[in-house]
């Protein structure tokens, strides 16, 4: 990753918190810490993705998050899909980018269109 780390703000915490929580599981992303109103989310202790509430967001952004493989891309998808998230790409080969670009988006609960991405062919 070429960013460190990266933070939005967004309408509703505890929505948000709810939200992430579930929808980055498939992903192996979880809740690291939580500090002054903000949570920090990613993988082996390193907390890369926060957020916190702030009456003006930063929508929409895009934020696309690393898939290990195709079927957490799929499984990403649906979580995003039951925790209230909306379709904005089933997953799928998105040629235009490299051939082995296998993507899915979604748009979440603050407005922010979210992608799970894996670069490895199957």
């Amino acid at each position: 990753m070429i960013i460190d780390h990266i933070g939005l703000s967004v309408k509703d915490f505890s929505a948000s918190l709810e939200f992430y929580s579930k929808a980055l599981i498939p992903l192996r992303i979880e809740k690291i810490m939580e500090y002054e109103g903000w949570a920090g989310f990613g993988r082996d202790g390193k907390p890369e993705f926060w957020f916190g509430a702030h009456s003006e967001t930063q929508t929409p952004m895009h934020l696309a998050f690393s898939a290990e493989n195709r079927s957490q891309v799929v499984e990403f998808y649906h979580a995003a899909i039951e925790a209230g998230a909306k379709d904005n790409g089933k997953p799928g080969i998105r040629e235009e980018y490299h051939p082995h670009y296998y993507g899915a988006f979604v748009i979440d609960i603050n407005g922010h269109n979210l992608e799970a991405v894996c670069h490895h062919s199957e």
